[in-house]
């Protein structure tokens, strides 16, 4: 059964220059292993492809087991940086509020 990654999960957000990284911390240390198996680097790039710029670098993933989270560092998403977009509020929360809407098997 599919679910959406907001029910096994919460987001934290950030960004440095035309960078932005997304955490996702399981809400349950027993749905961490799984969030690790589905949620990739290949995953997360893919998500946001049609909003990076490629040419800044790949998307990257952390582990922080310790805290059940993945933190994902997205060069090239926001374009020049958040005070040069034109995109209304193309960082921060909108951001880990749409990855949180990706499907899990």
């Amino acid at each position: 059964m599919s679910r959406f990654l907001h029910q096994l999960a919460h987001a934290r957000t950030g960004d440095k220059g035309d960078t932005s990284n997304i955490s996702v911390i399981a809400y349950k240390a027993e749905d961490y292993p799984r969030l690790a198996e589905v949620l990739t680097a290949e995953r997360v790039e893919a998500w946001f492809a049609h909003l990076r710029d490629a040419s800044a670098g790949p998307v990257r993933r952390y582990e922080m087991p310790q805290l059940h989270a993945l933190n994902f560092v997205l060069p090239g998403l926001l374009r020049g940086g958040v005070t040069r977009s034109l995109a209304l509020d193309a960082h921060g929360k909108c951001l880990g509020a749409s990855l949180l809407r990706m499907e899990v098997e």
